[in-house]
């Protein structure tokens, strides 16, 4: 026999996805639940409201009793701030976080922000509501402490019997249980043992909402599934935990230690449990055969609310004797026996491809399930055909006939049973076999991956922007396999773990480390893909924005330089050529005075970039770049100077033959002077030199006129 474990697992391979719509939805209550403590507005959508950081550290303002400040910008730095803070706090009130990094939350990662708020949950909500109760016992497994607590408070109701976090609250006794074991007056136990699950569930939400001042924080169709949420589940039973009186003896405690495994899987395999009692005998009389059914239906009894109608018509007939009705129900019975043989022999062949397999094994649990649902009636009908037999009224004919009906109808379940068990036993295997050929391929992929990324680190730094490029490509190379390889992760999402009963709770334990690790692996190498990948445009950017600001400062250069070769510094024929050639200084003047701060700038982005690139062969040739630019600046700046001092030595013999008077050869000189234009050496400016005394002379004899 096999005990199934149905799982979606996203990434981490942790959950379904079914439950992490149910934490989103659960968890948006608790939050907006601490919100409307403090005043705080609720959110709306999780993983969209949390982004920027500021509803995290409402939420642990008031869980912490501290003010903390929030950033109020729109920009990714700002949300990044927030968010880093928050995991600072949570870092300060030791939380402890796996994994989980601002960028995530940042970006919307479903699945890391469900994690960050479990493990906020985790802290103040389960570990917080019971660390006094836990230090008084000396336990420090919170799960058991809750799980003996709830126990002890319904050890008193034969309905309930509490063994997980999971499936034993799903048909809602639990919760009703716990309610009135301390609320006894408060509600009728059996009129709640009538209702249906999800009745059940509404009705102690309900009451715990109305009486306890407990939010819903789950609805009853969250709960009311094959397998629910654990982590919902655990959050709610400590809400109830929190309010109620909280004794858990130590009796308690040891009970959920030494559960024997067979008493946990009993609920399991009610079909089997029947079918083993029964083949204890070789040859069984039909009185003890029927009479072992008859205390396994007794034992399994279903409530009023889960039999369905058409079984309690059925039961109601068949005891009371009557032999019509026990015959037609006998061949309702047998017809659908045969329907489901043909049902089990239409399925196809056990595939060898695992989406095919994942399909076959939840088709073929669905049919399992039917079964399970049907095989009470296969029970009253045997049971019914024994009490004829026992009122003493058939004929011997009749009786026989009854027996060999009986016998037939036994031997069909039987064999239908033990097919469907085979075919079960067969696609476990298979899947389980495929699947984990899936986790190896992972695994190997993996390895080759880090290898590859060890490699990547260890290479020498790119020497310039070709080999920088070269790297660009390299690592888009290593994003496409990523993406690649994502899809083959995605064929886990529903991914289905068969763990032997035989095997105990270590095999669970394996896969789940197993699960682990390759969840962490797989982070890690995303991570590493996108941190580098952002790292590598940074640089790109800024080095391909130097070398153009380099190429474009050159170029300007040249201009400069082929424009005061053309500037005629003497031999002028008259004022208006001494203009003209004026001008043309003046104008050099000023785009020097305008450009001389761009080669400051273009060394410091240089310093930057070599101090991103840490390469010692591009830092050489970005130095070298522009300590080149620096020179070409510095003898730009020295030909401009001697250029004006020739004009203004020409200026004084031009005087008389070009007909200019004293003021306008002032106007000239001060026009071509130069001092404020200063080589890339001179970094605070000193102030300008004192003009020749022939200048001042000139200015003198201005100011006398």
């Amino acid at each position: 026999m096999f005990l199934t474990i149905n799982s979606s697992l996203f990434f981490f391979f942790s959950c379904t996805d079914e439950h992490d719509a149910v934490q989103k939805k659960t968890f948006t209550k608790w939050i907006n639940a601490q919100f409307s403590k403090t005043g705080k507005t609720p959110i709306k959508d999780m993983f969209t409201d949390l982004r920027d950081g500021r509803k995290l550290l409402d939420l642990l303002e008031g869980l912490t009793g501290s003010v903390l400040s929030k950033e109020r910008g729109s920009t990714r730095v700002h949300s990044l701030n927030n968010v880093n803070k928050v995991l600072q706090v949570l870092h300060q009130n030791n939380v402890d976080l796996v994994n989980i990094g601002g960028t995530d939350i940042v970006d919307g990662n479903h699945k890391l922000t469900l994690g960050l708020i479990w493990s906020i949950i985790l802290h103040w909500q389960v570990k917080d509501v019971m660390k006094d109760v836990m230090s008084n016992l000396q336990q420090t497994n919170s799960e058991k402490l809750l799980l003996s607590w709830v126990r002890q408070c319904t050890r008193s109701y034969p309905q309930i019997n509490v063994l997980n976090f999971t499936t034993s609250w799903v048909d809602g006794l639990a919760l009703n249980g716990i309610l009135h074991h301390f609320r006894p007056d408060a509600f009728s136990w059996d009129k709640v043992v009538t209702m249906n699950p999800v009745q059940r569930l509404d009705h102690a939400f309900t009451f715990a909402k109305d009486q306890l001042g407990i939010e819903k924080l789950l609805d009853p169709e969250d709960v009311a599934v094959q397998v629910p949420d654990k982590k919902s589940i655990l959050m709610y039973i400590t809400s109830l935990f929190a309010v109620l009186p909280k004794d858990v003896s130590m009796e308690a405690i040891k009970e959920v230690e030494t559960l024997p495994r067979k008493y946990k899987v009993e609920r399991l395999g009610l079909m089997n449990v029947a079918h083993w009692e029964i083949k204890k005998t070789k040859k069984p009389s039909f009185l003890f055969l029927l009479y072992t059914l008859a205390c396994i239906l007794t034992k399994y009894k279903p409530t009023p609310s889960t039999m369905t109608e058409t079984e309690g018509e059925m039961k109601g007939g068949l005891l009371e004797g009557d032999l019509d009705t026990y015959q037609t129900t006998l061949e309702e019975v047998l017809t659908w026996l045969l329907m489901a043989e043909d049902d089990l022999q239409g399925q196809d062949d056990v595939s060898d491809d695992v989406e095919e397999v994942k399909e076959q094994f939840h088709t073929h649990e669905t049919f399992m399930m039917k079964l399970t649902a049907r095989q009470s009636s296969v029970g009253y009908v045997l049971q019914a055909g024994n009490q004829l037999i026992a009122q003493g009224n058939l004929t011997d004919e009749e009786e026989d006939e009854i027996q060999e009906q009986m016998t037939l109808l036994n031997a069909r379940w039987e064999a239908l049973r033990v097919e469907s068990m085979d075919r079960q036993a067969r696609l476990h295997e298979v899947l389980m076999d495929l699947q984990q050929q899936q986790l190896q391929q992972l695994s190997d992929w993996l390895t080759q991956t880090e290898e590859r990324i060890r490699r990547i680190e260890t290479q020498p730094a790119a020497k310039d922007m070709e080999a920088y490029k070269e790297q660009i490509e390299q690592h888009k190379e290593l994003q496409n396999d990523l993406e690649a390889e994502q899809v083959k992760v995605n064929s886990l999402t529903h991914m289905v773990v068969v763990v032997d009963e035989n095997s105990g709770e270590s095999a669970t334990a394996a896969l789940e480390e197993q699960l682990q690790s390759l969840g962490e692996r797989w982070g890690a190498v995303c991570r590493w893909t996108e941190e580098r990948w952002h790292k590598l445009q940074e640089v790109f950017m800024v080095w391909q924005q130097l070398l153009s600001d380099q190429s474009l400062f050159s170029i300007w250069l040249v201009e400069k330089e082929e424009a005061l070769n053309e500037v005629k510094t003497s031999n002028f024929k008259d004022s208006g050529e001494i203009n003209m050639n004026v001008r043309q200084l003046a104008i050099l003047k000023e785009d020097m005075e305008k450009k001389r701060r761009a080669l400051d700038k273009l060394s410091d982005a240089g310093q930057d970039v070599i101090q991103l690139l840490r390469s010692p062969e591009a830092g050489a040739k970005i130095e070298a770049d522009t300590e080149e630019l620096t020179q070409r600046w510095d003898s730009l700046v020295q030909k401009l100077e001697d250029c004006s001092f020739q004009v203004c030595d020409s200026i004084s013999g031009a005087v008389t033959d070009a007909g200019m008077t004293q003021v306008e050869e002032q106007v000239v000189v001060d026009t071509v002077a130069v001092d404020s234009v200063t080589s890339i050496d001179d970094q605070d400016l000193a102030p300008p030199a004192p003009p020749k005394k022939r200048l001042m002379e000139t200015d003198a004899e201005v100011i006398r006129m």
